[in-house]
């Protein structure tokens, strides 16, 4: 199987893509190469070889999800700039445009 130019020329205008005709012969030639590769790829015997629904093979790598302590509320704000009894002060950042 090959493709011509004028399939080429037919794939650029469906994808909305105008080339020169040096990128048109370009891109036929490397079309050309893509497909010989993939009949070189047809001839391997994959009759011994599960159908994969992803290719990587990799297991679930979470770790279990697990109850921990938690830290206290006093833990958490022990180092924060600025802290009110139960919550971090951060400066303002949203300003009313109203005023």
């Amino acid at each position: 199987m090959s493709v011509t130019k004028k399939e080429v020329e037919k794939i650029a205008e469906l994808a909305k893509l105008k080339f020169t005709e040096k990128e048109l012969e370009n891109f036929t030639h490397q079309m050309n190469d893509i497909l010989k590769y993939m009949e070189k790829l047809n001839e391997l015997n994959t009759d011994d070889v599960q159908p994969l629904s992803h290719p990587n093979e990799a297991m679930n790598v979470f770790r279990n999800d697990e109850l921990k302590k938690s830290i206290s509320t006093v833990e958490a704000l022990k180092n924060a700039a600025l802290a009110d009894e139960n919550y971090f002060k951060v400066p303002k950042v949203i300003q009313d445009k109203s005023k």
